[in-house]
């Protein structure tokens, strides 16, 4: 789960990680007062929408004066900001967070995420702050410096240190450097983080250092521990598909594609959208129903692949075990009631139950297809495709 900018900072105050002075607003007058709060400019203006790249794309204005706080934070309230990651839609601005403007002698990056490959959490840290991490890595590696943290013992003071001097800092800045690395990974630990980033932050001439930027994302299936975390959650900035899925306790995420997919398992998921790009198309969504799904959980995210206007056909690609052939073609069949399906679709169905589920399916009424088993889906959905193509 994404939180804003400004949650993610009130999270580093309450771990005495420094912040610059602000606050949020969510009208333009508020703006000003949060302003008039802080005492003389400059201020920065920053767009809370959960995507990066805000500053290319005019979400984030500096102002020099408490004159232009009102009409800047009008023009910006209510946009569409666009980014490399929001997609053309954008994401729509209701918060601002005002700020004073702090300018650094120095920018370094700091970041604490999960290593995959060794299952541990791992420190990340380059003296060149402020710019895009992800390319820093690829087009210069020698420069992010990376720390593994065996779970079990947690972050060291020999490694902190470590960090520290691999940044190439004065001893002047060692208190507040190391003090932030180590209440980052405190944070990180305890609220069950999978990724907590300050970028940059900056080492100021008079000796002050401030996370100038942040960003926490939370481990989902930690979130029952955390109810002061889950009730951060902007549901508005999240994809309506998604956030529907999450009621029924689907693993749901949306793609680019328009092939939609309904799968249970993660690794058949993953295999079945590998199909779909072999015939030269593109999934609309990751779609894990669950080995435990039932008519009820099925149906829903039947419904879900209905509602994406850019999906043209369905591929439901099931092995039953625990979850029942019959239980998934029950719930197809039972959403299919609720909506009109004009979509071509294809089934595969292997395991328990398989002949009933196939039974229900065949005798539904419904326009589909049912494959015999993964080669005869594939030649199924190309030339569902195919047909489509022709027709257009």
């Amino acid at each position: 789960m994404k939180i804003h900018e400004y949650q993610a900072k009130e999270l580093f105050k309450s771990y005495h990680i420094p912040i610059p002075r602000g606050a949020v607003a969510k009208t333009p007058e508020e703006a000003l007062h949060v302003a008039e709060q802080i005492g003389p400019g400059p201020y920065v203006l920053k767009a809370q929408v959960h995507a990066g790249g805000r500053g290319r794309a005019g979400g984030i204005r500096v102002v020099n004066d408490l004159k232009e706080i009102h009409k800047t934070a009008r023009d910006m309230f209510g946009k569409r900001l666009v980014t490399h990651q929001t997609g053309a839609d954008g994401k729509l601005v209701q918060a601002l967070l005002v700020e004073e403007e702090l300018v650094g002698m120095k920018e370094i990056y700091l970041g604490i995420t999960i290593d995959r490959q060794k299952a541990c959490p791992v420190v990340l840290a380059s003296a060149e702050g402020g710019i895009e991490i992800e390319k820093l890595a690829i087009e210069n590696p020698e420069k992010v410096r990376s720390e593994i943290i065996d779970p079990c013992i947690g972050l060291r003071p020999f490694q902190v240190k470590k960090i520290f001097y691999q940044l190439g800092l004065g001893g002047d800045f060692f208190r507040e450097v190391s003090g932030a690395i180590t209440n980052m990974y405190r944070l990180f630990y305890e609220k069950d983080c999978s990724l907590a980033e300050i970028n940059p932050f900056v080492l100021t001439k008079a000796g002050r250092c401030t996370a100038l930027d942040g960003k926490l994302i939370f481990d989902d299936n930690a979130l029952y521990r955390h109810p002061d975390i889950n009730v951060l959650r902007d549901t508005y900035q999240e994809d309506s598909l998604e956030v529907e899925a999450s009621r029924y306790n689907l693993n749901y995420i949306k793609l680019n594609g328009t092939v939609g997919c309904m799968v249970n398992g993660a690794g058949l998921a993953m295999a079945t959208m590998d199909l779909i790009k072999l015939v030269g198309a593109e999934p609309a969504n990751f779609l894990d129903v669950g080995g435990g799904a039932t008519k009820e959980t099925v149906k829903e995210g039947f419904k879900l692949l209905l509602y994406d206007k850019n999906v043209v056909m369905i591929f439901i690609n099931i092995f039953g075990g625990i979850l029942r052939c019959d239980t998934l073609a029950q719930g197809v069949v039972e959403a299919a009631k609720e909506l009109v399906v004009s979509l071509p679709i294809v089934v595969r169905l292997e395991g328990t139950n398989v002949e009933e589920g196939r039974r229900i399916l065949v005798t539904s009424g419904l326009s589909l297809s049912i494959a015999e088993d993964l080669k005869d889906a594939a030649t199924k959905v190309k030339e569902a495709l195919m047909r489509m193509a022709q027709r257009a």
